[in-house]
């Protein structure tokens, strides 16, 4: 006795093709969604770092303040240096590492950040924001650096003045900078970004 089969839809090679579409459509749809769109200048950094050479300051990801290997880091100011590396035996105690996601910069590696700014935000007005002129720039000088992860940055954030380390813009809650006299007085305001900072001005 036959058993009867259920019948399946014959598939062919346009079907396949038009599935094969879809599915592509639909994952790059995902990956707009939730791929690397540079939202501030730090993440621009952050993907930049493990692409440029690290003889410009690009630093790959896990490098700590206490990675002289690198320009990034030892190109910053010893005095700078010194305050991070305090800071840093501090807060492993209680659990947290200092990662340095940006430091020194060579200039050209500055322009290219800012052009790229420019690109992502459509203006050098905006860019402003997020991006000084090599002529400018905290971290061309080695006067400047990116902390991370988030843990660090609120460490800091909590302890920093203590060690004269200071945030010095509202948007950019990685960047910190040596600021001497904040031991005794506390970290001045805030800059609500780059573009505000008088240092900017020509």
């Amino acid at each position: 006795m036959r058993t009867a089969r259920a019948m399946r839809p014959a598939i062919t090679a346009p079907g396949v093709a038009t599935v094969v579409v879809v599915m592509v459509l639909l994952a790059f749809l995902a990956y707009l969604s939730t791929g690397p769109a540079v939202a501030t200048f730090g993440d621009l950094v952050r993907g930049h770092g493990g692409t440029a050479a690290e003889a410009e300051g690009g630093l790959p990801a896990g490098v700590t303040v206490f990675d002289d290997r690198y320009p990034g880091v030892a190109n910053l100011d010893p005095d700078l240096l010194h305050a991070l590396r305090t800071a840093a035996g501090d807060a492993a105690r209680d659990g947290v590492k200092f990662q340095v996601n940006s430091g020194w910069r060579a200039p050209a590696y500055q322009d290219r950040l800012l052009r790229e700014a420019i690109a992502k935000y459509g203006s050098e007005q905006a860019a402003a924001r997020w991006v000084a002129p090599v002529n400018k720039s905290a971290h061309v000088s080695g006067d400047a650096v990116d902390i991370g992860p988030d843990t660090a940055e609120s460490w800091l954030s909590e302890h920093g003045t203590g060690y004269g380390l200071c945030q010095i813009y509202a948007n950019e809650p990685w960047h910190f900078e040596l600021r001497p006299g904040a031991i005794g007085r506390g970290c001045p305001a805030q800059y609500a970004d780059a573009a505000q900072d008088p240092r900017m001005g020509s």
